[in-house]
């Protein structure tokens, strides 16, 4: 689910197996017994945006079946309540996996009204291997270097680089990580979500998730229903598809975003120059990208690099403007340079983006099965190419690890629920990252949950961006607990209409006058991984 979709070429010709497969029992390194957890010690550790927030960190168990065995330390980050009454901790997660949800807190405090943000202890915690925690897995440093081959195998060989690149990663995660990686999952991340609860000496947790944290929340409101208080779920995973298929889904909900992109574009063509027919400013993309195979942009924008630059738009279509300026300067200049500039500007990737991608792999390849057999993926994939080719191929090199990765696989836990309070459930419509039928499945899963759309939206994470009328339904839930009930037989307990779509930005043609690399509502994006 990571927008970093960098991925390497190639995949192919074969198939299982020369990596070492290190057993779900395999045993920790002996560490010292830990015993009942500390007092959170809290620091100031503020920042120009974020004036108030303070830092601490937490000792958990590196296995929750041995509590007495290893720990590991999660970073956390708090805003602090200033209500007289307290309403208790509001821990936040952006998603990922492997996405770092310290500076999440602030923006969260920031972003809600005063009056609702007063009541709460707003916490932010790096996952267990993400960023400031520890022990911070990086498999193999790099791995996203420009410039990759093209990520649409070309034939045999390319295919079986491609695979034997995946596995390559795979096999560093397991000799430098071996040791954590039976414990780096989302079961596991649940319950240090429930030992972070302990250490604030809440009964009950309070939880805002974006995007993979909507299923963290799901999995833990199943574990610890009579922990839950009030969980908002925002852009929802579908838990019936966990890993695998969630993926290939994705890929037909991509190239429909990327689609839309190609539509405003056309209906831009006095900004733009590249015509008013959809379908020829798809196909002039198209052409790029065969152009950049031999000639890369700026030495760096290959055509994974152009895939990986354009997907922060099917996340987030504030990008549509300047990605829309380099397509266009590209075109119509022979000018790569703000296609190379917007590149290292939101997608290329740096020594965070390796640890979440690490983290990422160690997760989803832990928490599901996926096929052994690369004849699975070869057949799959190019199956949904054929009709979805825009990142397809992409986000298959993307999770191909998983194809070789040296941990055994868990069964997902069931999310079905009918123990806890009403949970809210966020979604826009045509989100292309978590499909809207994931919504809709977590909205039957969980009895008495509360389904918010956003009708025709297609921005990946709704609330706090600006949309007034999803924000008030967040709103009210944190301040009272109340959700929107719609009509019996309804799909949806309400529905809110999208923001508007962006405009061209008003800046003169040539060199730097690309368009605001942070448009408005952009922070939270950066916040959720969807830019550099």
């Amino acid at each position: 689910m990571n927008p970093r979709a960098g991925t390497l070429i190639a995949a192919g010709a074969l198939v299982a197996g020369t990596v070492a497969v290190l057993p779900a029992s395999a045993e920790p390194r002996p560490e010292p017994a830990v015993r009942p957890l500390a007092p959170l010690v809290w620091t100031g550790c503020a920042t120009p945006a974020y004036p108030r927030l303070q830092c601490a960190t937490l000792r958990v168990p590196l296995d929750h079946a041995a509590p007495e065995g290893r720990t590991i330390t999660l970073a956390l980050t708090r805003v602090p309540h200033t209500a007289k009454v307290s309403q208790g901790p509001l821990v936040v997660n952006p998603g990922g996996p492997g996405g770092s949800g310290r500076t999440l807190a602030g923006y969260v405090a920031a972003s809600l009204p005063a009056e609702v943000a007063a009541g709460y202890d707003v916490v932010g915690f790096d996952p267990r291997g993400v960023g400031g925690s520890e022990p911070a897995l990086d498999c193999k440093p790099g791995h996203f270097a420009p410039v990759r081959p093209d990520s649409v195998p070309g034939g045999a060989e390319g295919e079986a680089a491609g695979v034997e690149r995946a596995r390559s990663f795979a096999a560093a995660c397991g000799e430098k990580h071996g040791d954590v990686l039976p414990y780096i999952d989302t079961v596991s991340t649940a319950r240090d979500l429930d030992a972070i609860r302990a250490a604030l000496g809440a009964p009950r947790l309070n939880y805002l998730g974006y995007s993979y944290g909507t299923y963290l929340g799901a999995v833990y409101a199943r574990l610890f229903p009579e922990r839950v208080r009030r969980f908002a779920l925002d852009s929802v995973v579908n838990p019936q598809g966990v890993w695998y298929e969630d993926n290939l889904a994705q890929d037909y909900a991509f190239d429909a975003r990327h689609k839309d992109f190609m539509a405003w574009v056309a209906r831009q063509d006095a900004a733009y120059g590249l015509g008013s027919d959809p379908a020829a400013v798809e196909a002039a993309w198209y052409r790029m990208r065969e152009e950049l195979r031999t000639k890369p942009a700026g030495g760096t924008v290959g055509p994974g690099e152009l895939e990986d630059t354009f997907l922060p738009g099917g996340y987030y279509d504030g990008y549509w403007p300047r990605l829309a300026e380099a397509f266009s300067a590209y075109v119509n200049r022979q000018d790569g340079a703000p296609l190379a500039r917007t590149y290292a500007a939101i997608a290329a990737a740096d020594g965070a983006d390796d640890n979440g991608y690490s983290v990422y792999t160690s997760v989803q390849c832990r928490d599901a099965a996926w096929p052994r057999d690369w004849g699975v993926w070869r057949k799959d994939n190019w199956d949904v190419h054929a009709k979805a080719p825009f990142s397809t191929w992409n986000n298959a090199w993307y999770n191909a690890p998983c194809a070789f990765w040296p941990v055994e696989s868990l069964t997902p836990p069931d999310v079905t629920n009918a123990e806890v309070p009403p949970v809210l459930i966020l979604q826009a419509s045509d989100d292309a990252a978590t499909p809207y039928e994931g919504a809709v499945a977590l909205h039957r899963m969980v009895r008495g949950s509360s389904l918010v759309v956003e009708a025709g939206g297609g921005n990946h994470g709704v609330s706090l961006v600006g949309n007034d009328c999803v924000d008030g339904h967040l709103e009210a839930f944190l301040a009272t607990g109340r959700v929107p009930r719609g009509a019996a037989g309804a799909e949806a307990d309400a529905v809110c209409a999208a923001l508007p779509e962006p405009k061209p930005a008003k800046a003169p043609q040539g060199r730097g006058s690309a368009a605001d690399p942070r448009p408005e509502g952009a922070t939270l994006h950066g916040l959720l991984g969807h830019a550099g």
